[in-house]
């Protein structure tokens, strides 16, 4: 597509738009009495409107049939994670059976690895990205302790070519080959947090099973941001946070996938609880644990209501978009038009001060654009929040940029830029 740097294109885009009534389904934060120009959904997604309604329904139900709610109602909490893995599936490309809310996302990948990180003698290794999101590094380092081996020597990351910000999928699948049998896990984020990268997720599993590793990733950046086939690629296992692009609410409830061929591995190993027994036998409270099937068994701990409640209400409104294939041609159409916008500014100002470092094809990015600022980035980034347009700042001089197709317009990225340019001009010329 042919952009035009005007006003009155952003507006011909949104009018166009047949997702863009969906806007109206959140609640913008303010500042000054204004409405401010959102582009943090990779951290925190909007609040739903509908989230509140959710909430006090669950108050309610809590008020009227305390315990008894776990039964009675319509919605018994002892079957309400089931409501959402209809409708968490599609989303990541996976039947209901492979996919169960719960926990928060490291909780979740602490308790997956546990299933599917098994080092012995001479395979061992996990490679990952370098300069994944800490809480991973975190996680992967002090997994690799627990079964007795140096991080050192037990960690591979690969790390973007010199002069290079992003990932080729050559060298993560030639570093995977030249590991070979010692690698005992691929752990990869699906989507970068810092530079927007969407990885090959489907050439990183074939690359990881060829040398006969289990693959999993972390969706945190993924997860209703991208169209995702997990269960086609042949994943082992996932997991996602919910309040980032599917909008859950700070601290939200986690979800998990593992593919169904791993179900009637009876060796395998987990963490158990008693809501991961099978739940048709669970109140006979006996020893000796029988998972229920599927990735439900992988519960721990009891359902937490009032996230599955607010996780809910965001999910409703991705079943109105229809799921991923509409809200992912948007999303093209708008992080496309925000590099463009953010090159006009630079032509404006006759000097790249700003440098896009997420990449240019559309294939390889997410809902995000990372850009470094080449002078007084904080203070510009700054400003931009004064002036009503909400982003985040990564140091040492990036500025990360989300517009969601849930709730961003054209019209709110071409305004980022104007301010952009109009800011820069005064604090830089």
């Amino acid at each position: 597509m042919n952009f035009d740097y005007s006003l009155a294109f952003a507006k011909e885009l949104d009018h166009a738009d047949p997702l863009a009534g969906l806007r109206n389904d959140f609640l913008f934060p303010k500042q000054n009495g204004e409405p401010f120009i959102y582009l943090c959904g990779n951290s925190l997604g909007l609040q739903p409107k509908a989230a509140r309604e959710v909430l006090e329904q669950q108050m309610a139900n809590w008020e009227n049939l305390a315990v008894e709610g776990w039964f009675e109602g319509e919605s018994p909490w002892m079957f309400y994670h089931k409501e959402l893995k209809s409708l968490m599936a599609p989303i990541v490309g996976a039947s209901p059976l492979e996919v169960c809310p719960m926990n928060t996302l490291t909780v979740n990948l602490h308790l997956l690895m546990v299933s599917f990180y098994k080092p012995q003698l001479g395979s061992f290794k996990i490679i990952m990205e370098a300069g994944a999101f800490p809480s991973d590094q975190y996680a992967i380092e002090s997994q690799v302790r627990f079964h007795g081996y140096d991080p050192a020597e037990a960690i591979i990351e690969v790390s973007p070519r010199a002069g290079e910000y992003t990932l080729r999928t050559e060298d993560i699948v030639a570093q995977i080959a030249e590991a070979g049998a010692e690698i005992a896990l691929v752990l990869f984020g699906g989507v970068n947090y810092f530079t927007g990268q969407w990885f090959d997720m489907e050439a990183i599993t074939k690359a990881g099973h060829a040398v006969g590793a289990k693959v999993g990733f972390d969706l945190a950046h993924a997860a209703g941001n991208v169209p995702l086939k997990l269960h086609d690629w042949k994943v082992d296992f996932a997991c996602w946070c919910s309040y980032k692009y599917q909008n859950s609410g700070p601290g939200g409830i986690s979800g998990i996938f593992v593919h169904e061929k791993h179900f009637g591995d009876k060796g395998m190993n987990r963490f158990a609880g008693w809501w991961g027994y099978q739940e048709e036998q669970r109140f006979k409270m006996e020893k000796g644990f029988v998972p229920e099937a599927g990735a439900d068994g992988w519960q721990v701990s009891c359902t937490q209501v009032m996230p599955m409640a607010l996780y809910h209400a965001s999910l409703k409104i991705f079943q109105k978009a229809g799921f991923m294939e509409a809200l992912r041609a948007k999303s093209e159409t708008l992080t496309a038009y925000l590099i463009f916008v953010v090159n006009q500014v630079n032509i404006e100002l006759e000097y790249t001060q700003f440098k896009v470092i997420t990449p240019d094809e559309a294939a390889d990015r997410g809902a995000q654009v990372s850009i470094i600022a080449k002078d007084k980035g904080k203070e510009i980034f700054q400003q931009l929040v004064a002036h009503n347009v909400l982003g985040d700042w990564r140091e040492p001089n990036v500025i990360r940029l989300s517009p969601v197709p849930l709730y961003n317009s054209f019209e709110d990225v071409f305004k980022t830029g104007e301010l952009m340019l109009k800011i820069s001009k005064e604090i830089l010329l």
